[in-house]
């Protein structure tokens, strides 16, 4: 049984959600940017506007600061130096890494699909493109390397557990503040996500095997 979970988590579930997850991305592409079918995004924009409140509206609004690169950058800085200080130094290189490259990645994706931002934002205008959200897949990818660090700790599994959902939730939180300020389309959200969850599995795979190769 032991065994059998243990190829289940390594060898068949982060596969699957890799290839879910690069394909529903690539769904997103091909249908809500290139051919521009827009009920999606529509219906959620309706959705959202029904419950929408001067309090919702604030409460995103703050929550959404989480997933800028002000608080991101220095919450790198702050995870790579700690790492360095308890002696876990390549962990604090792949840390940098993987955080130098997802930046990367989101930047030249805006640059190369070209999608402009939603009319009408509630706040200050943005001048960058679209999709994929930028807030979504950095939140996403830095939730992530918390959560993996935080499963080699060493505490009680059901925190474990708890902490890692609290996370998660906010990060998802996170995604939809983009839409009710109306900065990005539904579809940038859920294509930031997706491409987040992709490269996290993408690179911590690689980092496995450079491991085993060393």
């Amino acid at each position: 049984m032991t065994v059998n979970r243990d190829i289940l988590k390594r060898f068949i579930i982060p596969p699957l959600l890799f290839i879910i997850s690069l394909g529903l991305f690539s769904i997103i592409t091909h249908e809500i940017v290139y051919e521009q079918e827009d009920w999606f995004d529509t219906k959620v924009f309706t959705f959202i506007k029904t419950y929408s409140s001067a309090f919702v509206i604030s409460f995103f609004k703050f929550l959404t600061f989480f997933g800028s690169s002000t608080f991101l950058f220095p919450a790198y800085v702050i995870m790579v130096i700690t790492l360095v200080y308890i002696g876990r130094r390549a962990d604090a290189i792949h840390v940098s890494i993987l955080g130098i490259t997802s930046t990367v990645i989101i930047y030249t994706s805006k640059l190369f699909f070209a999608r402009p931002r939603p009319d009408l934002p509630l706040f200050d205008k943005l001048d960058s493109f679209s999709f994929p959200s930028g807030h979504s897949m950095g939140s996403f990818v830095f939730v992530c390397i918390l959560i993996r660090e935080l499963w080699e700790c060493a505490i009680a599994i059901y925190w474990k557990w708890i902490i890692s959902f609290c996370l998660l939730a906010t990060t998802f939180a996170i995604g939809i503040s983009r839409i009710v300020l109306r900065y990005h389309y539904a579809s940038d959200v859920v294509g930031g996500f997706c491409l987040g969850l992709a490269y996290v599995l993408f690179y911590f795979r690689m980092q496995k095997l450079v491991r085993k190769v060393r």
